[in-house]
């Protein structure tokens, strides 16, 4: 019998209007869950004069409530554009992508930073668990409340992704039309990484059968105890001999400069299996199709600039953007006040929210 792709669409629509009469008891959004948010102002950075902070929650597609901290210009009038920011990978909202919205909303926009799926003040379980397909959804989840905002553009919203959560910036991008300005600042590209080690050093079926090896062997043991083993956050105490890099992290998650304790690299990091669908999954495949503008940001002595560049190279059009720091390094686009570059991060925001 010869198959066409009319008759593949004929028999999926089959299945789907199947399943719907199966299963048509419920169409609505998920209720919210009841989230235990902190009330006083536990972040990393100084709270602004010129910024109203509150609290606020919304529901992704998968019915997880995220939470997020709103950041609105003081005596703002009118409808504003909107940044939604996270990041970076194992880190909450009340550091480095609290920070950035902070500022943002110094600059005139209405901002919020949420707590990804799964981490933080966030709901899901299980905890600390991540998941390229979620967390780009977590994104689109974040525009869907920012849209409906009375003092919203819903035709001017962007997203700003910070470390790991660059790399879920551009895969939402490419997924979400809505999406009109990306920035991915000292991004990582978590796919890449994880299945191909720091700079494609482990690139091989036999490296990547070994972690799958490790991992299954590691399910099968939670499992068994009921519970998920973590990884462990940023190695602490600091070994003399560990890389620059690694300093880096420590020097910002494991001190008073940017821990902070529901965060899973000032802590005990993530479940050991939580990497298991990034060996398999390519998370900046559309990259090439993203019609919308987008900032790649890295610092020149990062040592993760190879993922931004890379990144840069599959973006196509004259609305995309290589902005390199000079003296920078990973962190230092956490928090560096003097080396983040807000003011351009800003204009590109405003001049591509129009």
């Amino acid at each position: 019998m010869k198959i066409t792709l009319l008759s593949v669409a004929v028999i999926c629509s089959s299945i789907i209007a199947n399943s719907q009469v199966m299963d048509n008891t419920n169409t609505s959004i998920a209720p919210i869950e009841q989230l235990s948010l902190a009330q006083e102002w536990d972040k990393t950075f100084p709270k602004s004069d010129k910024v109203d902070h509150k609290k606020v929650t919304f529901i992704n597609r998968y019915g997880i409530t995220i939470a997020a901290d709103m950041y609105t210009p003081k005596n703002a009038a009118g409808k504003l554009s909107a940044i939604a920011v996270s990041g970076p990978f194992g880190a909450v909202k009340e550091q480095s992508s609290g920070l950035y919205a902070q500022q943002l909303a110094e600059r005139g926009f209405l901002a919020i930073a949420f707590d990804p799926s799964f981490t933080g003040e966030s709901g899901g379980i299980p905890r600390r668990v991540a998941s390229p397909d979620i967390n780009t959804e977590d994104f689109s989840a974040a525009v869907d409340f920012l849209s409906v905002q009375e003092n919203v553009d819903a035709e001017k919203i962007g997203i700003l992704g910070i470390c790991g959560w660059g790399g879920f910036s551009i895969s939402a991008a490419a997924n979400d039309p809505r999406i009109k300005a990306t920035v991915a600042s000292t991004m990582y590209d978590m796919c890449r990484v994880t299945s191909n080690g720091y700079y494609d050093a482990n690139n091989s079926a036999e490296s990547r059968n070994e972690m799958r090896k490790q991992m299954a062997r590691q399910r099968t043991e939670d499992y068994r105890n009921g519970k998920y083993t973590r990884g462990g956050g940023v190695v602490d105490p600091l070994p003399d001999d560990a890389p620059e890099f690694v300093k880096r992290y420590y020097d910002y998650y494991k001190t008073p400069r940017g821990f902070h304790p529901r965060s899973g690299n000032s802590t005990d990091g993530w479940n050991v299996t939580s990497s298991f669908p990034f060996i398999n999954f390519t998370l900046l495949e559309r990259a090439s199709e993203i019609e919308s503008a987008v900032m790649v940001l890295h610092g020149d002595r990062a040592h993760s600039l190879y993922f931004g560049k890379d990144a840069f190279k599959k973006l196509k059009g004259d609305n995309k953007q290589l902005l390199i720091v000079n003296d920078a390094d990973h962190t230092d686009l956490y928090d560096n006040l003097d080396k983040i570059p807000f003011d351009e991060i800003a204009a590109f925001y405003k001049s591509n929210l129009k």
